[in-house]
């Protein structure tokens, strides 16, 4: 059973389209597999009613979905903590953990490595800055993203091209 603690708190007036304050809300889980999309919803209906951009909410539910995934899998944590700030013209994104990394599974295939390994390079690809901060009491991964341009796609991007010629 997970429970959601959330608080919005204003701070001082922001510079972006946050209605006339910064805002934080916060959610916290138990890391089981099951949070990541509760929080990914989480996420989304935030940026939703804060009035944020399309191309907002679908970087934030990319971002908070690696993230939480990643501390799912590799951290051994009891609990997963989001933390979300609006001000400033810029989102800031938080997961946080409180456990240990460790080591995921190797593949049974070398074509599930195909499959894995790519979520912070997705993060930064949508992020003006991602951060990875461990610590004794855990590690905390920030993402932070601009609020007064639209955010391009990566998927829009000019492909890559493999050394075989093909798009990848």
């Amino acid at each position: 059973m997970t429970s959601i603690d959330a608080a919005v708190s204003p701070v001082r007036p922001p510079r972006c389209g946050c209605a006339a304050r910064i805002r934080t809300i916060g959610c916290v889980l138990a890391a089981e597999t099951s949070a990541v999309p509760v929080l990914r919803r989480f996420a989304r209906r935030v940026v939703r009613q804060w009035h944020l951009s399309d191309s907002v909410e679908e970087a934030v539910g990319l971002i908070v979905t690696e993230l939480a995934a990643n501390a799912v899998r590799h951290s051994g944590s009891d609990d997963l903590a989001l933390r979300m700030s609006c001000g400033d013209g810029r989102l800031v994104l938080h997961v946080q953990d409180s456990g240990r990394w460790r080591p995921s599974e190797p593949p049974a295939c070398p074509e599930e490595e195909a499959c894995s390994g790519r979520g912070l390079d997705l993060v930064r690809a949508y992020a003006a800055r991602c951060t990875v901060l461990p610590t004794a009491e855990g590690t905390r991964v920030t993402a932070e993203l601009p609020l007064g341009e639209p955010l391009r796609c990566p998927i829009d991007a000019d492909p890559v091209v493999g050394p075989d010629g093909l798009a990848v």
